[in-house]
């Protein structure tokens, strides 16, 4: 394994080959490019849950590190197009995190919880000896809703249009402007420097998941959603593709990459269309219902763009600004992690 999520034979050789006792109630379990497991309950409803990282990480302090980590969980239960219900969440602390610290992050952990309406269940807190900074732990999220509405990533249909929301390496901005702001403000300037770090509260697509659905899903509408993080825009088309056994076109030159974005990932020498960029969603949509639905993003303030269409021919091909047709492959590695490494090593303000 590199650092982040291991690749996908990886995956379905080791992990997805051995997944404990079956039970006949699990809809969707493990699979690649799917955001949430959906367990059938009965009487027409389903229970929708998800797990992820929790982190804290020093540069962004308590309170920003809490709304983060919050939000990257409730980001991925948010595509199954139910808001989060309730979570259980397990802290392994590092021994050097005094009570004080994890006092404020808790309070805002708390405090975003709450604005979600996501109730906290149970978990565990402790403090042990070989955990360390930036991932303090794990956690999930549960809701319930209906069965006729629910949505994965499995359900995309050919000649669906491929909406994203935002633009690219929304979250690799936000942290490696906060993380080294002398070294990015001095590399590209106060006022892009400025702008980027307000990207941190763009990492969040609760939002855009439910202003997506509000127009209606399946045949009505919205077929998918899967956000968009480690592998960044290239990972996420590719991973709903492949989940929905079909292929995808993308037109690169439709993705929006900011000037502060592109400046940040020319400094730390990252592609941004294959960086880490929660905060984005991709959305598919029945062709039909795309005017609708970009009327109700746009209404919300949520910037979105129709950058590509799912295909019945399997793979990622992409075009340039020549309209020049490329195979895309999926990234072996999110550079972010690496940028973020050595940044760190090198002592970085």
């Amino acid at each position: 394994m590199t650092f982040g999520k291991p690749d996908r034979e990886y995956l379905e050789k080791v992990v997805f080959r051995q997944l404990g006792a079956r039970r006949r109630e699990v809809i969707v379990g493990p699979t690649f490019g799917v955001d949430n497991a959906v367990v059938r309950l009965g009487n027409g409803r389903v229970l929708v849950v998800t797990a992820d990282p929790l982190s804290y990480i020093p540069a962004l302090g308590p309170a920003n590190s809490a709304w983060l980590s919050v939000n990257l969980i409730a980001s991925d239960l948010a595509t199954s197009g139910f808001p989060p219900q309730y979570g259980i969440f397990d802290f392994n602390l590092p021994p050097s995190m005094t009570n004080i610290q994890f006092t404020d992050y808790w309070k805002n952990f708390h405090r975003e919880c709450d604005k979600l309406g996501l109730a906290i269940i149970g978990g565990h807190t402790g403090r042990y000896q070989g955990c360390d900074y930036t991932i303090i732990g794990g956690g999930s999220m549960f809701a319930i809703g209906s069965e006729e509405n629910y949505l994965t990533s499995l359900m995309g249909q050919p000649r669906d249009d491929i909406i994203l929301t935002k633009g690219a390496a929304i979250e690799a901005t936000a942290v490696l402007a906060r993380s080294f702001p002398r070294t990015v403000r001095q590399a590209i300037g106060t006022e892009a420097f400025l702008k980027a770090r307000r990207y941190l509260r763009k990492v969040s697509t609760v939002k855009d998941s439910l202003t997506a659905v509000s127009v209606g899903v399946h045949r009505k509408g919205v077929t998918a959603m899967h956000d968009v993080t480690e592998g960044g825009v290239i990972a996420a088309a590719f991973e709903l593709a492949h989940a929905s056994q079909l292929g995808a076109e993308i037109d690169l030159t439709k993705v929006s990459i900011s000037p502060e974005t592109n400046a940040i990932c020319q400094l730390f020498r990252i592609d941004p269309l294959t960086s880490l960029s929660e905060g984005s969603l991709i959305i598919t949509c029945r062709p039909e219902r795309t005017g609708k639905l970009l009327t109700k993003l746009r209404s919300a303030r949520i910037a979105a763009h129709v950058v590509g269409q799912l295909t019945r021919a399997k793979g990622l091909r992409g075009f340039d600004s020549r309209g020049r047709s490329m195979k895309l492959r999926y990234p072996k590695f999110d550079p972010y992690w690496r940028a973020y490494s050595r940044g760190v090593e090198r002592r970085l303000k």
